[in-house]
């Protein structure tokens, strides 16, 4: 199966189809981006998720898997927490963890912050939270933040080990959008493993109350 796969259905998927051209020659299309990075790491999908590509239930897509986290009085901050269930606007996914049959190569990570707006300082809502407006963390109001680090584990494997979240402060940088910082050694999230993101500030002195960190791994992902 691994060689019909290899030399069929990966190219199809994958976007290396030949077509006829003169007397039937092929030729192949090149892939960009986080998917030509996928296709190096097709290899290591859980054989499960290759048999879902082969049979046509699955594709790929592009994804950014998101969530808020509020900066407290705590110095760490977990971005992904078991506990958390999926709501629009503030993470899409459940229990820290991608669904059954979606492996996610991570190709880039985005972190931004804001101040939300309260009602009552302190203690936002929900739906202040939802409409925080968000900008990179080069702000001087969030020196404490981009002063800090951060490291991002799945399945209790390293994929960026503590780095500096300076890495995330693109206001001069034209090349990437706000706050993105692009891997430069692209990993593979397996579906229902523990996905750790975690922050260390060294102070939380200066941050403005209510402020809100958003953090968005951006990537090729196995999806129906």
């Amino acid at each position: 199966m691994s060689d019909f796969f290899d030399e069929n259905v990966q190219n199809d998927l994958l976007g290396l189809e030949g077509r006829g051209r003169g007397r039937g020659v092929p030729f192949k299309h090149r892939s960009r981006g986080s998917r030509a990075e996928m296709e190096k790491h097709f290899k290591s999908l859980p054989g499960r998720i290759k048999r879902e590509l082969k049979m046509g239930k699955l594709r790929l897509g592009d994804q950014v898997i998101y969530s808020i986290a509020s900066v407290g009085s705590s110095t760490t901050i977990k971005m992904f927490q078991t506990q958390d269930d999926k709501e629009v606007g503030l993470r899409n996914i459940s229990n820290a963890k991608l669904p059954k049959n979606q492996a996610m190569l991570v190709s880039g990570i985005y972190l931004l912050a804001g101040q939300t707006t309260a009602a009552v300082p302190g203690s936002p809502t929900p739906d202040e939270i939802k409409s925080t407006h968000f900008q990179t963390i080069e702000q001087s109001n969030f020196a404490a933040i981009a002063n800090g680090e951060f490291s991002l584990k799945a399945n209790k494997v390293q994929i960026v080990p503590e780095t500096s979240m300076r890495v995330f402060c693109t206001d001069q940088n034209a090349m990437w959008a706000q706050g993105f910082y692009k891997l430069h050694n692209p990993r593979l999230i397996h579906d229902d493993v523990l996905v750790e993101c975690t922050l260390e500030l060294g102070t939380v002195a200066g941050i403005p109350q209510d402020t809100q960190i958003y953090v968005g791994l951006y990537g090729t992902m196995t999806t129906p």
